[in-house]
């Protein structure tokens, strides 16, 4: 309700009005000494196009969220009419029986093979279920404000290519952590930990190599003076980059985006072809300034580390409750035999750990909030802060980012600060290194 009333504001934000004001001053000089044309981007004012574009981030954030609430409430109703109606029980049942039918696979005996056909069946309803949301999500709300740029055709293709990645990984990936925790005894949680760590790893390594490129097409950077720039800014912050791609993120949306992956001393960048088209080549090696500073700053490795502990406590905790019989009575599962351990999995991450996750969700934004002010300090202290907070800028305006968010709203739900917040303190930290220059 609060960033509701946030988005229905049509008075242009004081606070960044005043931010980007002062950044347009320094711009104006620019202009002024290089005598550049009104036309050039590299010092065109900021504020009139922010505030241009106003209306239009107001309305596409208030589509958003009045969706998302349709969208949350229909997840809450669903979840709510299948727990009173018992769907798990007689989705397993059917799982059993048709296992039993089509396969000769006893319950007891066959559990993890049962198991399978039931996220199977679980997996296909929900996507079918999700599909209207999907639909009018990227056909009605991100066409309406000109971002999409999928065909209906390559929609549906990337949901069947997304649901054969989910059975050929994902299948084999839930049968052995079932596996682990049926063999496992009593501290079976601290191998589904190891597990989870290996399989984590083996993600970050195949996802980008093999995944990706059946959604996009990754083609080399062309030789140039920005590929020469990136290059040589990888150089002297000692980044073991090997490859540098571009990606073809314009089929699908006008989104904006940059990102690196990569082990050891084989580092790769991918930048979205829409953000060559939205900044200059400076803002882009600012931006890319961020993103190394959070390899530098060591973020990645420390978000590692943070997933790894909060599977650690997450499966430790369902340790303790694992064979609570009571607990899967109330649900439902009160047949012959014990509890299906994919059940006992479902019910206590949808219940029992669903709470403690909304508190550990806001603990991780608040770490990830403040490795960006770190990332954004790294660049600023690289000399690129200027170009970074116009980068940055410019983004917002073609993303038609939220200019205006309510502070208590954006502190629990964004992982990146607010405009505002992340201009002001690069701004604060310029002004304070100029000082201890003097």
């Amino acid at each position: 309700a609060r960033q509701r009333e946030a988005y229905q504001k049509t008075q242009f934000p004081k606070e960044l009005e005043a931010t980007v004001a002062a950044i347009d001053v320094e711009r104006a000089k620019i202009k002024e000494e290089s005598k550049a044309d009104d036309d050039d981007e590299s010092t065109k004012l900021l504020l009139p196009q922010l505030k241009a574009k106003f209306v239009s981030s107001q309305g596409y954030g208030l589509d958003k969220i009045h969706f998302g609430m349709i969208s949350a409430t229909y997840d809450t109703f669903e979840s709510v009419v299948f727990l009173l109606l018992g769907f798990l029980p007689y989705v397993w049942d059917l799982s059993a029986k048709w296992g039993a039918s089509w396969f000769g696979l006893d319950p007891q005996e066959h559990e993890i093979r049962i198991s399978l056909i039931f996220l199977a069946v679980i997996t296909l309803i929900g996507t079918v279920t999700s599909l209207p949301f999907a639909l009018y999500s990227t056909f009605q709300i991100e066409k309406k404000h000109g971002f999409n740029k999928q065909t209906l055709g390559l929609f549906f293709s990337d949901k069947v290519k997304s649901l054969a990645l989910t059975f050929v990984i994902g299948g084999p990936f839930v049968a052995l952590l079932l596996q682990i925790i049926k063999m496992g005894g009593t501290y079976f949680y601290i191998y589904v930990w190891a597990f989870m760590f290996v399989f984590s790893v083996f993600m970050m390594t195949i996802v980008p190599v093999f995944i990706m490129p059946l959604f996009n097409k990754y083609e080399p950077l062309p030789d140039g003076s920005l590929k020469t720039s990136i290059y040589a800014l990888a150089d002297q912050l000692k980044y073991p980059l090997t490859k540098l791609f571009v990606m073809d993120g314009s089929k699908r949306s006008s989104h904006s985006n940059a990102f690196m992956f990569g082990f050891g001393n084989n580092k790769r960048i991918v930048l979205f072809d829409t953000l060559m088209t939205q900044v200059g080549e400076d803002e882009i090696l600012a931006i890319l300034g961020h993103e190394l500073g959070h390899w530098k700053l060591k973020h990645t490795i420390m978000q590692f580390c943070t997933t790894q502990l909060y599977f650690g406590a997450s499966f430790y905790f369902f340790s303790l409750c694992y064979m609570s019989e009571e607990l899967y009575r109330a649900f439902g599962f009160d047949g012959p035999g014990p509890t299906p351990t994919i059940i006992a999995l479902m019910l206590y991450f949808q219940t029992l750990w669903a709470p403690v996750d909304k508190l550990l969700s806001f603990f991780i934004t608040v770490l990830t909030r403040q490795g960006e002010f770190a990332a954004d300090k790294f660049s600023v202290e690289l000399k690129m802060g200027k170009k970074l907070q116009s980068g940055l800028c410019k983004i917002h305006l073609e993303n038609l980012g939220a200019m205006a968010p309510d502070p208590w709203y954006s502190m629990y739900h964004y992982s990146h600060p607010p405009l505002v917040e992340r201009l002001s303190a690069m701004m604060a930290l310029e002004k304070s290194l100029g000082k201890k220059t003097e």
